[in-house]
């Protein structure tokens, strides 16, 4: 998915995740399932994008006779939705299944974010790695705040002129304009 190789897969049950984050149940709540499901989307994908996952949520079809589908928001996350019938722990379970059995040796971890018991001890069987729902907030929180503190502006205590922040060249050059103007 993207250029440089992914640490890991990172697959996302998503309607769990909905169920267990408070903030994207109560936007379910208030503003309907597409608008949480869009939160979880834009909130996984500066996630992913920062630690380097590809990550592929995943919801059901729920209910809708829909065949399955494929969206890829960015180079590092995917939407799946599962056809009519399916399941996410299905399609979760069949790919961690299939990965552990590709003829080429599985490079990347392989990592489950759900809160359904019966779904991690089953995808362990196959060889990934499981968080819980609450996990993956706190990940992601932590991400945020990494985030947050790697891209602050520099505070510059020079005064308060903009003149002070320029290099000595730049102010030299302008403290020359300055005084051909007058």
């Amino acid at each position: 998915m993207s250029c440089s190789s992914p640490l890991a897969i990172l697959l996302v049950d998503g309607y769990n995740v909905i169920g267990s984050w408070s903030f994207l149940k109560n936007t379910r709540d208030r503003d309907g399932l597409m608008s949480s499901r869009q939160e979880l989307i834009e909130t996984l994908a500066n996630y992913s994008a920062f630690v380097g996952y590809d990550t592929e949520i995943v919801f059901d079809a729920h209910s809708l006779n829909t065949p399955n589908s494929r969206e890829v928001i960015t180079n590092h996350l995917s939407v799946y939705y599962t056809d009519f019938g399916e399941t996410a722990d299905t399609y979760i379970e069949k790919f961690c299944a299939s990965y552990r059995t590709n003829l080429v040796k599985p490079t990347k971890r392989l990592i489950v974010a759900t809160s359904d018991r019966a779904e991690q001890l089953t995808v362990v069987g196959y060889g990934a790695q499981c968080m819980s729902s609450q996990q993956l907030l706190t990940d992601v929180e932590l991400t945020v705040r990494r985030t947050r503190r790697k891209y602050r502006p520099q505070k510059s205590s020079r005064g308060r002129f903009l003149v002070n922040s320029l290099d000595a060249k730049a102010q030299q050059r302008l403290e020359q304009l300055r005084h051909r103007i007058k």
